[in-house]
């Protein structure tokens, strides 16, 4: 009997999977999609590795589906899919590992105490991942799991690059730089490896933009520095997200304003950023399209602070080799590649225009390589997964 690990992605009105079968050639991914509109019209999409619908289910509008619900409509479907091949181990993306968790690991009732121990200071993330595992460890009370942490890439920084200039006490006390993103950043990271092996070992700047979005400056394949810190608000502009922002603006608002930090909180995560410049959206394709000159001045922000932030990272690399465009936005913008890259060109960076707007792996025509890779964080989930429990080829759980 052949034995599978399925992946999640938990957030707070969906829930993303994929289901990998472990063969002799290794990880094979043999379905993949989501669950979205929790709490309303829930509705769930199953697709193949090419992207072929396979499995679809609506649930009536008003629905108060929740990952309790949903969870086990989601199992009992793959549990159909897979025949005569049986789950063996679930993986989960967690934002926050902290500084005690530096890679993924097994869960139990300890790391659970830790992980909830981190949901201040990931509020928005942290609690939907840690239902998630919650949920399944009820429907699937045999089923191992494990936290994969969006942190843990980052974790073999510098002091110098940790820490903020704030009194020591408070460092000591875990306010530091712990970056995100890492799943996305490691599976790039292996992938250049294959790609561009001289590439791989220089100085590379992956950017991940998205909806979220981040820069990470990375030596021989390990995270030298990245744009988010302490929380995943810092850093580039994003799509309802400020990105770096001067502190005393939050301290004006709150003592002259009046808003009180729960307001401030939801101004800076979910009214900023690309809606909050435009006024139309937190979408990069509508505002590409748009003719709304506010539209045109939120793309010109997004892509100005993404080409300075590359160029600070410069520094903590003391050079640049190469730039990698991933997710949502840097796999399928080419108006955004071109501008940043625009921006960039004294540092030698250039485009050839066809291979850009043709979104080829390869868009660099200057003296710094420009790559687009698509990132693929259920994979290394699923990897991750396969280590911590020894799930070798053809063996069991560990």
């Amino acid at each position: 009997m052949s034995r599978a690990i399925l992946t999640l992605n938990a957030g707070s009105s969906s829930l993303k999977f994929g289901v990998f079968e472990l063969g002799a050639g290794g990880l094979r991914q043999s379905v993949h999609g989501q669950i979205e509109n929790l709490g309303h019209a829930p509705r769930f999409t199953a697709r193949a590795p090419d992207g072929t619908e396979i499995g679809a289910q609506q649930w009536p509008d008003g629905a108060a589906a929740v990952h309790e619900d949903v969870l086990g409509t989601l199992l009992a479907w793959i549990d159909s899919h897979l025949g005569s091949a049986r789950l063996v181990a679930a993986g989960h993306r967690v934002v926050h590992g902290g500084r005690d968790l530096a890679g993924a690991v097994r869960v139990n009732a300890a790391v659970l105490a830790q992980l909830d121990a981190l949901v201040p200071l990931a509020p928005l993330h942290q609690p939907h991942s840690l239902h998630a595992i919650r949920t399944l460890q009820a429907v699937r009370p045999g089923l191992p799991n494990v936290a994969c942490f969006d942190t843990a890439f980052h974790r073999g920084q510098s002091d110098v690059i940790r820490h903020f200039a704030l009194p020591r006490a408070l460092t000591e006390a875990g306010i530091e730089r712990y970056g995100f993103h890492g799943l996305s950043y490691e599976f790039i990271a292996r992938a250049l490896r294959g790609i561009d092996p001289a590439l791989a070992q220089g100085r590379v700047v992956v950017a991940h933009l998205g909806s979220g979005a981040s820069l990470c400056a990375m030596r021989d394949g390990r995270s030298v520095a990245t744009t988010m810190s302490f929380t995943p608000l810092d850093g580039l502009m994003m799509g309802t997200r400020c990105g770096a922002l001067d502190p005393g603006v939050v301290l004006h608002l709150m003592q002259a304003r009046g808003m009180r930090a729960a307001e401030v909180e939801h101004m800076l995560y979910h009214e900023s950023g690309l809606l909050g410049v435009s006024g139309l959206s937190a979408d990069m394709r509508a505002l590409t399209q748009s003719t709304d000159p506010q539209a045109a001045e939120a793309v010109a922000m997004f892509c100005h602070r993404a080409a300075s932030q590359i160029a600070a990272l410069v520094v903590a690399l003391g050079g640049l080799d190469g730039i990698v465009f991933t997710a949502g936005i840097g796999e399928h913008s080419a108006v955004v590649r071109a501008h940043v890259a625009d921006l960039l060109g004294w540092l030698g960076v250039a485009l050839d225009p066809a291979a850009n707007a043709a979104g080829a792996a390869r868009i660099g025509t200057g003296r710094v390589a420009v790559l687009v890779i698509p990132a693929d964080e259920e994979a290394m989930i699923a990897q991750h997964t396969q280590d911590v429990l020894g799930l070798a080829d053809g063996g069991e759980t560990a």
